[in-house]
């Protein structure tokens, strides 16, 4: 038996090769042959049918082996300029839906029901004495230049009675208030004959006494510069100041019309607001818009106690003359009567 021989099958011509191939060759030949195989993404194997099925092959297999190949990578699209165009092409609608229609509501409007607010509160100031009218104050330099406004629109019968007929304040006391901004004139124009509409803040205060919730002070009547009476019966109220508030213009009332010993406490929670419109008491044949500010209040002490007194009588500490025309208080007289006993 002959002997076998363990040989390097590379080292000798393989019978598959043509005796020509030299080593090099071989090996060369041998590497191609046995080097793992690579498929390219982008020309796939020949399929094993490639004459009969080359068309139908390029049509159905190389989309689905470039898409699962890990070889392939598509490049990332840039996606900003994408962007552009869709944020463009997205106003460009909206811009022209907007503008066809005009029963739309345009974007960022306001809305349509805005939030309501009170129209005064109790820690606001006053800056202008009528919120309900509108703002066209007339100015008069003098008395003189307000009596020639007033005698062509007011009726004549009224006008002369100013300063006259008891419980009446004259033409200088209402120019007094239009020049330091107690009360203001305004051009009414709900009225044919262009009547002016005298407007001003009130601040009214209903005072309980000490231990009795059914006594209220009230002023009965008041005695002015030229020594006439005038009649009142109210609770104690005072005009307002330009940009005072209502808890300042109560404190300041009860010092000017009660006296610097009267002691009196706002009860927390009693303030409330009115506006009244009648014609004015002081001066006849002039309509009056009064924004009336009320507080609940109690007395503590500087004041005489129920039944002590039938009346008793304060001195005014701030009223002010112009010229010594002008009608002042002088005195006010007060009493305790009964009341509701319901605050509310």
């Amino acid at each position: 038996m002959p002997a076998i021989r363990a040989t390097n099958p590379w080292s000798h011509p393989s019978p598959l090769l043509p005796p020509s191939f030299t080593a090099s060759r071989r090996r060369r030949h041998r590497n191609e042959l046995y080097r793992p195989t690579i498929q390219s993404p982008v020309m796939p194997l020949p399929h094993p049918d490639h004459h009969r099925h080359h068309h139908h092959h390029q049509q159905q297999q190389q989309p689905s082996h470039n898409r699962h190949s890990p070889f392939l990578r598509r490049a990332a699209p840039n996606s900003l300029p994408d962007f552009l165009l869709t944020a463009l092409s997205l106003l460009f609608l909206f811009s022209s839906s907007f503008q066809s229609s005009s029963s739309r509501i345009p974007p960022f409007s306001c809305p349509l029901f805005p939030r309501r607010f009170p129209k005064f509160s109790s820690s606001m100031s006053i800056s202008s004495p009528n919120p309900n009218k509108s703002s066209r104050k007339l100015n008069f330099p003098t008395p003189q230049s307000l009596s020639d406004y007033l005698q062509t629109r007011l009726p004549s019968d009224s006008f002369s009675t100013w300063g006259v007929k008891p419980g009446t304040k004259n033409l200088h006391n209402l120019w007094l208030e239009i020049s330091e901004g107690e009360a203001s004139l305004e051009p009414d124009s709900n009225s044919g004959l262009s009547i002016p509409l005298r407007t001003l803040h009130v601040v009214s205060l209903r005072i309980f006494a000490p231990e009795d919730d059914c006594l209220v002070l009230v002023e009965f009547q008041q005695e002015m510069s030229d020594g006439s009476l005038r009649r009142r019966e109210r609770f104690l109220s005072e005009k307002m100041k330009p940009g005072e508030r209502p808890e300042d213009a109560a404190v300041r009332a009860v010092r000017e019309e009660l006296g610097n010993e009267a002691v009196v406490r706002l009860i927390d929670g009693s303030y409330r607001t009115r506006v009244e419109e009648r014609e004015s008491a002081s001066y006849p044949g002039l309509p009056a818009c009064y924004v009336m500010h009320f507080f609940d209040a109690r007395a503590v002490e500087g004041l005489p106690l129920p039944g002590e007194k039938e009346e008793f009588w304060t001195e005014e500490v701030g009223e002010s003359e112009v010229e010594g025309k002008a009608l002042t208080v002088k005195r006010h007289c007060w009493k305790w009567v009964l009341a509701d006993c319901d605050r509310a």
